[in-house]
């Protein structure tokens, strides 16, 4: 067992006034990972008090300044890369490889928010008076808080803290309650790498917590990921009152798949998308839908991959799938497996079951009538649904016959239907012969329908710049006399 975690708030750990609990290694439930006491009500006032003290002379540093600290943590995440990954490993259960790219993805991010302290930060346009500039100039929120996941629990925060923090902001960070360990990895690098006191705070807490944070009047932004049903509530009380808000609320991401389609590659995209992480990744495919007749081979290579997959413990170098995050999510998805099979739903392929206990679900492939409750209901794991379409018109039709729209991808030589699927697929981010998961750190990231908010993707800089940032306008007459 670790250490015990803390909470940090205004650049030292605290520990908080609620009750203790445990992350416990769902690979081996029996392991306690991560102990520590969640923050409460006081905790929360402390650390929000904490920012709007240090927001002052975080905003006079500058950007340039700032963005030498973020390159500092960038280092320190790479130095730090494989401890970040067994901890994360042994919280989150996915397989080292993954971890490891997690972490290299993260510092990947604080890197290019840091470059991007260079950018160009307003603009000028003409004046009709002749001694005078019209500017636009940036400025800080505020206070932001940000809530993320345990899916990711290092890619998120990066996300989110590091263009935050940039823009002169301060954080109030309420992590994820599963993943507590790689919270408190990275607000201690934040603050070795040059974050001062009070700058960035770390709430451990319960859901109710984040709810006290939304709703506070000095949290000028909020930034969200998670659940659809949480981020409707979080959206009644940010807009509300009036406060920036930015949300991803996950996906059900369908990978059509036509008849000219690289059937290697289309199957072994599929299958990673669908599989990879265990299933739990907003942008993994639920769904695909074979377009036209015919498919055997595909079919074939896909049953192939996904009946070879090993499942085990995430630390053992031969496993490919690693347990789901708890014992309620594999109860979910098994429950949601048999609902589909008594809605007429069959299981085409289905990975050996782990040799060793833990919170696993085989990985499975069905086939069945788009009538299935899991063909539009997100279920978090490792499932994906295969349904047909005699067009591609047909296609995109039940692709979009979803209330989310985050990712999708297409597997096609024919570029006119490429451009089809890419201009009529109602999804945020469209892949062409490429997984719906995976996205570039400096492209824009974020879905359409309930998948997310009406407002500013996340990761691109010009897009953080206008989440994280209010613009002004400025009129610079020269003084009369004056040279």
């Amino acid at each position: 067992m670790t250490k015990p975690a803390s909470s940090f708030i205004n650049g030292s750990w605290v520990e908080g006034t609620g009750d203790t609990t445990s992350r416990f290694n769902p690979s081996a439930p029996e392991e306690a990972v991560t102990t520590y006491h969640q923050a409460g009500s006081a905790e929360l006032a402390q650390a929000i008090q904490a920012a709007a003290d240090a927001a002052p002379a975080w905003d006079r540093l500058g950007i340039l300044a700032r963005g030498r600290i973020l390159s500092a943590a960038a280092a320190l995440i790479r130095e730090r890369a494989e401890e970040i990954a067994r901890v994360m490993t042994a919280e989150h259960g996915k397989t080292l490889a993954e971890s490891r790219m997690e972490v290299d993805a993260s510092a990947d991010t604080f890197e290019y928010h840091a470059g991007s302290a260079r950018n160009p930060v307003g603009t000028e346009y003409p004046s009709s008076h002749p001694e005078e500039r019209i500017l636009t100039v940036r400025r800080p929120l505020g206070i932001v808080g940000v809530i993320t996941p345990w899916n990711f629990p290092l890619q998120i925060p990066a996300w989110k803290i590091a263009p935050a923090l940039l823009h002169g902001n301060t954080v109030v960070w309420k992590s994820a309650s599963n993943t507590p360990g790689v919270s408190v990895l990275l607000m201690d690098i934040l603050a070795a790498a040059g974050v001062p006191a009070g700058v960035a705070n770390l709430l451990l807490g319960p859901g109710p917590l984040g709810s006290e944070l939304v709703s506070h009047p000095s949290v000028a932004g909020v930034t969200f990921t998670g659940s659809v049903p949480v981020g409707h509530h979080i959206r009644g009380i940010v807009c509300g009152r009036g406060a920036k808000l930015q949300m991803e609320l996950g996906g059900h991401n369908a990978t059509l798949v036509l008849p000219d389609a690289d059937v290697e590659l289309a199957a072994s995209s599929a299958v990673n998308a669908a599989m990879g992480s265990t299933g739990q990744k907003c942008t993994a495919t639920r769904r695909i839908i074979l377009v036209g007749d015919g498919h055997e081979a595909f079919l074939a290579r896909v049953k192939e991959k996904v009946t070879a997959l090993v499942l085990g413990p995430g630390t053992d170098p031969s496993v490919q799938i690693g347990p789901v995050v708890s014992a309620s999510a594999r109860d979910e998805i098994n429950a949601a497996i048999e609902t589909a099979l008594t809605e007429g739903g069959e299981i085409l392929a289905q990975a050996p079951a782990p040799a060793t206990d833990g919170h696993y679900v085989r990985p499975t492939v069905l086939t069945g009538p788009a009538s299935m409750t899991i063909c539009r209901e997100e279920v978090f794991g490792p499932v994906v649904t295969i349904l047909r379409a005699a067009t591609l018109d047909e296609a995109i039709a039940l692709a979009n016959n979803t209330d989310f729209g985050l990712t999708a991808a297409v597997f096609t030589s024919d570029e006119r239907a490429a451009r089809q699927c890419v201009t009529y697929l109602d999804a945020g981010l469209v892949k062409v012969n490429a997984p719906s998961t995976g996205s570039e750190i400096h492209a824009p990231f974020g879905g359409m329908k309930d998948s997310t908010f009406a407002g500013p993707r996340e990761q691109n800089s010009a897009v953080a710049a206008a989440f994280f940032t209010h613009e002004k306008t400025a009129y610079l007459r020269l003084a009369p006399g004056k040279a």
